[in-house]
């Protein structure tokens, strides 16, 4: 399956440095030099795609993605050894998590080996891009987009799948255990909704809750279910865990909440440790009994939660996160090469 690259005016491709200040890079868009692009046309399959430089998109105004919502985002990053070689994590649980969403709001999807052939062709185009060892990440974003015109709701007769890219830092700059604020009225997904999905329709109708939380000082917002108001589900974009003893409890998948890729890996983690992990209900009273909290995530990571407000009651733990850290350090360990990949989570470019 090859690739072709339409070349940009004096382009320098395979041949760049760049001047990115590795040591103070955050998580804002620095746009790599190169995305990948292919459209499917007949509803089935989707042509051979080709690398492009980046650029701006023309879209119809009928466009079902502006119009109607239609559309999917993944992330997923790749990480530079000490050796100077790029890896990338798991990226066909990111085509499979693709292909289940673009089920559910009726568009094509590419296969398996269209993603992942892709995702390579994307990260080798823009290798020196790719932060050094310890420094960050080059976070890869695909998407799929209803870009066809419609004017009757329903789906779009053409649809693209692009991707692009971005080193990237840290997530949360300060390197500190978020503070989460429960969220009471908002909900961030309801059952026979979209929550179990990576549909872009998803993450605006929380921006409210999570600006009004951050003016306040918290990191994040936890969301409760929607029916009940009991259970604890997920934060804005990451999944939680609690840790009491030797029990990891997470909220079990369902429609309301995101199968994560970083989650899935947690759990097998832990259970490799030793670690009894429980995919259950949580009831929200019992994060106050915690000895241990945290969140996973492709943009997060996993870090540690300092403190839960619920109900105006601020809820501490301690700092040391015994275990957080223990699973962090595997994890990271793993996707940069600083630990056997037992797994085999992970795939070498170069």
């Amino acid at each position: 399956m090859g690739s072709q690259i339409e070349p940009a005016a004096n382009s320098n491709y395979g041949d760049k440095h760049t001047n990115i200040n590795w040591d103070k890079l955050g998580f804002d868009l620095i746009p790599a030099d190169y995305m990948y692009m292919m459209t499917c046309c007949d509803g089935e399959t989707f042509s051979n795609g080709a690398l492009r430089p980046y650029q701006k998109l023309e879209l119809h105004p009928s466009s079902a993605i502006l119009n109607y919502g239609q559309g999917l985002l993944e992330g997923l990053k790749a990480y530079r050894r000490g050796d100077g070689r790029v890896m990338l994590f798991r990226p066909e649980e990111n085509a499979r998590r693709m292909k289940m969403g673009a089920e559910r709001i009726c568009m094509p999807s590419p296969s398996v080996e269209q993603f992942v052939h892709a995702v390579k062709q994307t990260v080798l185009a823009n290798k020196h891009m790719v932060p050094p060892p310890g420094k960050g990440s080059l976070y890869i974003r695909p998407l799929l987009m209803g870009t066809g015109p419609v004017l009757a709701m329903g789906p779009a007769p053409e649809f693209t799948f692009l991707i692009y890219a971005s080193p990237v830092g840290d997530f949360h700059k300060a390197r500190t255990p978020l503070n989460l604020l429960i969220q009471e009225k908002i909900h961030r997904a309801t059952p026979g909704g979209t929550g179990g999905i990576k549909c872009i329709t998803n993450y605006s109708p929380v921006f409210k809750p999570i600006k009004e939380a951050k003016a306040q000082g918290f990191s994040d917002v936890l969301f409760l279910d929607a029916v009940t108001g009991k259970y604890i589900e997920e934060a804005s974009s990451c999944n939680i865990f609690i840790v009491k003893g030797d029990t990891i409890s997470t909220p079990a998948i369902a429609e309301t909440i995101l199968p994560g890729i970083t989650r899935k890996s947690i759990i097998d983690i832990a259970l490799d440790f030793g670690y009894q992990v429980q995919e259950r209900l949580i009831v929200v009273e019992e994060l106050t009994e915690a000895d241990e909290v945290f969140c996973t995530g492709t943009a997060v990571g996993v870090v540690p939660v300092g403190s839960v407000t619920y109900q105006g009651k601020r809820f501490e733990y301690g700092i040391e996160a015994v275990v957080t850290k223990k699973l962090q350090v595997a994890l990271l360990g793993i996707q940069t090469g600083l630990v056997e990949d037992k797994m085999g989570w992970t795939c070498m470019l170069d």
